[in-house]
């Protein structure tokens, strides 16, 4: 009888121990999935040389997750080479275009958002430009401003704020902007969406001012840290 009993704790050993591997294994399993999906989510091909670029690579997102790359031409350019490099190894489970309504002609801005979409590439344009995105985040605002006005009323915005002193100025290529505004990106996302509903149908060339950089913003937040 004994025996029996020490064969039977010997058999619920050796079964625990096989059930400790399997879950240790399947664990191991998920995060080396998990790792992989991780890396090289995001490729961000910004029109702007910097200040996109140093708002995008200040999301606090591992660095191996997003590749963030400025090319500085126009969106039809900027669409193609998206394409091509999305294409030359990497394998990006979103790949996006950043680009602004500047002084391009109707069709050659509405033509990247459609050969983008032909192509599965996400759009995050401006127009007039990507400082309305800024602006957003301290108020709604549905009518027309120049680029250079966007600055003024961003410095207004941020000294308001105590964000900047008195005597300093919003600053085009500041790597700051992201920490800056980053507790009022809820307000952000909320006003793009909201003026976004005031053309219908839409026509993004004519659509001034309307942004669709949230819907970025919204997917880089799904990898920031501690979300």
């Amino acid at each position: 009888m004994a025996r029996n009993k020490q064969q039977s704790k010997s058999s619920k050993k050796t079964s625990s121990s096989s059930k400790s591997r399997l879950s240790k294994k399947i664990n191991q399993t998920a995060n080396s999935r998990e790792v992989k999906e991780a890396r090289d989510v995001f490729l961000i091909v910004c029109e702007g040389e910097k200040t996109e670029p140093n708002y995008f690579k200040n999301f606090p997102i591992p660095s191996y997750q997003i590749d963030v790359i400025n090319l500085g031409n126009n969106p039809i350019y900027l669409v193609k080479k998206a394409i091509e490099i999305s294409k030359q190894g990497k394998e990006y489970e979103q790949v996006w275009c950043v680009f602004d309504r500047d002084d391009y002609p109707p069709n050659d801005f509405n033509g990247a958002i459609t050969c983008a979409k032909e192509n599965e590439i996400k759009i995050a344009y401006s127009n007039e430009a990507f400082e309305l995105w800024y602006l957003l985040h301290f108020y709604y605002r549905d009518t027309a401003m120049s680029r250079k006005s966007y600055e003024g009323e961003l410095t207004k915005k941020l000294r308001e704020a105590k964000l900047i002193s008195k005597s300093q100025k919003y600053e085009k290529n500041s790597e700051e902007m992201y920490g800056f505004l980053e507790d009022k990106q809820g307000r952000a996302i909320k006003n793009a969406k909201r003026l976004l509903k005031e053309y219908n149908p839409p026509n993004p060339a004519k659509d001034n001012p309307s942004t669709t950089v949230h819907l970025l913003v919204e997917q880089l937040n799904r990898f920031v840290r501690g979300n």
